[in-house]
């Protein structure tokens, strides 16, 4: 089935250049008209200016595409609703946004600022929150929405030096699955992806025979299949390299130890059972977790009290 947006909008943040300006490309030659958000600053988030926002579009509308620019910072809350009144005034609705924006200030832990710290976390959390909410009572008014974040290996698995990059990450999965149970009775898809691709944030980190097969245009095909009609919804693909695989986030099975024997040496004793994931259950929702482990539990108890009576 070919994934066609005619007749879509769609807002990518960050979109001047690397992966989002792949993303955009591909939605404006699949028919999307797209707004191009890009702060234009450099690398650690400072400076700003239109030119990258202004050259993408310049791209797409030579190729005979619909796109408009926006230079507005996600980390601004008043920012990201002025976006959506942009777009809103020029094309009458939104159909996809793409948090794709973010900067990068690597360093030990050790030696990482608090300033460090939470900018980072601004920009790829909070940003993608400001930027979601901007669009969220637009598309839950027209009943439909495909909204994808952008998370990273260096949440899921670690990355030396980047404990503010991967503590926001972490962050926009924790988000996807919230808003995946809130926004899926409005027709809302929320979906993410772990990209790994040769850009300006990667330029420099890797060396160029590795970053030639890192090209974002293998990673833009997965985004924007997750932001089409019919995407999935609460599902991260991670994508690099002509690979496209699944993140899952499993629990093991565990074990169940009575509250009269639970004891940090009971723990100690069992651990290697609690960390088996020979079985492992990928769950829906947090309370899905709840119930599990209530259900163990009377269970337990219920035996419990059959042996006594006997």
């Amino acid at each position: 089935m070919t994934v066609s947006f005619e007749g879509q909008v769609a807002i990518v943040t960050g979109a001047g250049g690397g992966l989002g300006r792949a993303h955009a490309l591909l939605l404006a030659q699949r028919g999307a008209s797209v707004v191009i958000n890009d702060f234009g600053g450099a690398r650690d988030g400072s400076g700003g200016n239109t030119r990258a926002a202004e050259a993408v579009v310049a791209e797409i509308t030579a190729a005979g595409g619909r796109a408009i620019a926006n230079n507005g910072n996600v980390a601004v809350e008043t920012d990201m609703h002025a976006l959506v009144e942009q777009t809103l005034e020029a094309y009458g609705r939104i159909d996809v946004l793409i948090n794709n924006a973010g900067i990068l200030r690597d360093r030990s832990f050790a030696k990482m600022t608090m300033e460090d710290f939470c900018d980072v976390v601004e920009v790829h959390l909070t940003g993608s929150a400001n930027a979601t909410k901007a669009v969220w009572a637009v598309m839950r008014e027209q009943s439909y929405g495909r909204i994808l974040m952008t998370s990273s290996t260096s949440g899921s698995y670690g990355n030396f030096g980047q404990a503010n990059y991967g503590a926001a990450k972490m962050g926009v999965l924790g988000l996807m699955n919230v808003l995946h149970a809130e926004g899926s009775k409005y027709g809302i898809h929320v979906n993410a992806i772990l990209p790994t691709a040769a850009t300006r944030m990667t330029d420099d980190m890797m060396p160029s025979d590795v970053l030639e097969l890192l090209s974002p245009d293998l990673v833009a095909p997965a985004a924007v299949w997750l932001v089409s009609r019919d995407a999935p919804s609460r599902t991260a693909f991670l994508a690099g390299a002509g690979t496209v695989a699944r993140l899952a986030i499993v629990e093991s099975e565990g074990v169940y130890i009575a509250a009269k024997d639970m004891t940090p040496e009971a723990i100690g004793a069992r651990f290697a059972q609690i960390e088996s994931i020979d079985t492992s259950l990928e769950l829906a929702t947090g309370l899905a977790h709840v119930d599990r482990i209530l259900e163990r539990a009377r269970a337990a108890q219920a035996t419990d009290g059959a042996t006594i009576r006997e």
